[in-house]
């Protein structure tokens, strides 16, 4: 008797030992560290997301973990380009794109602005216009290339191969609708918005995430059957009680994706190397010369030797290699996936396509001011306040348009986005980390950086520069009737010594139009963010955000 009552006293010992490791571990995740009040809505307490299970991987993207790498060449510059220095920098862990962006889905893109803005009207021609690629430049006045210039962008056959003719502007102004067009179906589907919502959007009623965020009433025109008219609308506002002001997901839900961007010239290269098969514990074992092992453009395992690793010129007149086993199966771009991928998963970082970057081009990386996350083309922007104190959204009837060098019009900022305006020096007052909103040229190219910084009378602007490069002039001439041309002037000065300037981006990775030596991943060449080429494509990349592995850490031994 006596053993069975000590028995049962053990056990209602161990289980109510373990309710109150229960209840301490759920104290622990629902109230405040700080004043020890509940976090989970309830009772008309604030509402925290306390069991967020980390960043969700986007569609199409895979998951990069950061690190330190050496960015830039260590073998001798034959080009004598002298650009790519070798720079210790660091990188943080984000997601980048599989493969590059395709016609298909590049083709999406294009159908929903001409559904959402039917170029048809006056008001949105330019729209849908500005965003389409350049079929032109598979011109070529000593080739034959007419079948490639009708069908490559459209065609069927060509639907999963890289998407070209597209600038800088364009792939960028690509990633802003395709981060609205991802958030706009997680909330859809996770029944915060209608789920049928982006199907019943027009140039009126569009979704934008950033104003969702700031100002979620004027997302789709204000329609409330569509911003709350999914099935966790009210779920959203009964979790946290009587806390109204939270009748939308907000970023401390965690449930909206950071935003589809370029990568950075640091982040590509770095992707690219796939360093991870050189890795001894702590260090790197000697580098690689291309995204895959070894010194050879050709595969040397057992089953597949000899086999092109990559889709490029392998010499004079030689795109393909001879018609058969040694063929690479390609001669201008090939279809996505059609070779290995490298150690992280990614395709194509080298050949079928040269890639875009987010960068303004310096021959220098300025690794000395920065070696953490490096990126030059910082233009830092605020949102515009109206007088009713709220975001400025624009509307139909204030679509801002950029007109390039070459004349070309596009949208840069589209019906539902929040318009933004420079920082002020309101804004920069005792900032030790900027001092002004256009950072492109800092410590190269601006006044300080210049052999001209003594000289008080010089004005870079319209004045003495850094980097002497043309100024093509485009203007829009009005007459008296009102009928608008537009005006081109030619920079044709013979005292321009470079074509170096804020409006030049770094390019990554050779194509299927280059040799063996541009594969090489530190390679780095620019062009105009406003020109588009028939070997140049994009993809994108995400930030991380929270931790640095997807997978906790242990000891390798």
């Amino acid at each position: 008797m006596r053993f069975n009552f000590a028995l049962k006293s053990f056990f209602t010992v161990l289980v109510a030992g373990v309710l109150v490791g229960c209840n301490n571990s759920n104290d622990y995740e629902n109230n405040s560290r700080a004043t020890g009040w509940r976090l989970d809505g309830k009772g008309g307490s604030m509402k925290y997301q306390t069991d967020y299970k980390g960043q969700e991987t986007g569609p199409g993207l895979v998951f990069i973990e950061g690190g330190t790498f050496t960015m830039g060449r260590v073998q001798d510059d034959v080009m004598h380009d002298w650009n790519n220095t070798p720079t210790q920098q660091h990188v943080q862990s984000f997601y980048m794109d599989e493969t590059e962006v395709t016609n298909r889905m590049y083709l999406q893109y294009l159908d929903w602005l001409k559904m959402t803005f039917p170029p048809e009207e006056e008001n949105y021609k330019n729209i849908y216009v500005g965003a389409l690629p350049d079929t032109l430049v598979w011109r070529n006045r000593l080739g034959y290339n007419k079948t490639m210039t009708n069908n490559y962008l459209r065609h069927p056959a060509y639907q999963n191969y890289p998407v070209v003719g597209v600038n800088w502007i364009q792939a960028t102004e690509f990633s802003k609708w395709r981060t609205d067009r991802v958030n706009e179906m997680i909330l859809g589907e996770k029944g915060y918005t209608a789920r049928d919502a982006k199907y019943k959007t027009d140039a009126n009623t569009s979704f934008n995430t950033d104003t969702y965020i700031n100002a979620p009433t004027k997302v789709y025109g204000g329609n409330d059957s569509l911003i709350r008219g999914g099935k966790a609308g009210d779920r959203l506002v009964q979790v946290i009680d009587q806390d109204t002001t939270h009748k939308y997901v907000q970023r401390k839900d965690g449930v909206l994706l950071p935003a589809y961007r370029l990568p950075t010239e640091a982040e590509w290269e770095y992707a690219a190397l796939g360093l991870s098969s050189l890795r001894e514990y702590n260090k790197y074992r000697g580098r690689k010369k291309y995204p895959w092992d070894g010194q050879y453009t050709r595969n040397g395992n057992r089953k597949t030797r000899g086999d092109q690793l990559a889709n490029f010129k392998q010499g004079k007149g030689d795109y393909g290699g001879i018609a058969g086993w040694s063929d690479d199966n390609a001669d201008i771009t090939a279809e996505i996936k059609s070779y290995p991928p490298n150690d992280f998963g990614l395709y194509d970082m080298a050949g079928n396509v040269a890639e875009w970057v987010a960068d303004v081009y310096r021959p220098i990386v300025d690794g000395k001011y920065n070696d953490f996350n490096y990126y030059r083309g910082n233009v830092y922007t605020k949102n515009a306040i109206g007088q009713d104190g709220t975001v400025e959204v624009i509307t139909t009837d204030n679509i801002q348009y950029d007109t390039l060098s070459n004349g070309a019009i596009v949208a840069r900022a589209l019906p539902g986005e929040i318009k933004q305006v420079a920082v002020t020096e309101e804004d920069t007052y005792l900032r030790t980390q900027f001092s002004q909103s256009d950072n492109r040229d800092f410590r190269d190219g601006d006044k300080q950086s210049s052999r001209y910084y003594r000289d008080q009378s010089v004005a870079l602007e319209g004045g003495k520069r850094m980097y002497n490069s043309p100024e093509h002039e485009v203007a829009t001439i009005t007459d008296s009737t009102g009928n608008a041309t537009l005006s081109r002037n030619y920079d044709q000065s013979s005292e321009r010594t470079t074509l170096i300037n804020n409006e030049v981006r770094v390019y990554k990775g050779g194509s299927w139009r280059d040799i063996a030596y541009w594969l090489d991943p530190a390679q780095r060449r620019y062009f105009p963010q406003d020109m588009a080429t028939d070997y140049i494509g994009f993809r994108n990349a995400m930030s991380r955000v929270g931790s640095k592995s997807q997978k906790g850490k242990k000891a390798r031994n």
